[in-house]
């Protein structure tokens, strides 16, 4: 009776799973080693200072009903 065929697939699954361990580990390491320093803006940080820059050049947040420009309506022209 063979046993050849369940000893093949056994030491392929194996090998297969050593592999991904591995890979595991060098992805981990490479995260680590990717980390941005501490005090160091990140790119999450740069996105939230680029979008206050644009909502703040569209004036979003800005109240419709109140005036862009002071009223002069309720002052005396001068003369």
């Amino acid at each position: 009776m063979p046993r050849g065929r369940s000893t093949f697939t056994k030491r392929q699954k194996e090998q297969l799973r050593q592999q991904r361990q591995k890979d595991k580990a060098e992805r981990r390491v490479q995260r680590k080693e990717d980390k941005p320093e501490p005090g160091s803006t990140d790119e999450l940080e740069e996105l939230r200072e680029a979008a206050a820059a644009q909502a703040a050049m569209f004036h979003v947040g800005h109240d419709p009903l109140e005036p862009a420009e002071p009223h002069f309506a309720d002052k005396k022209p001068v003369e």
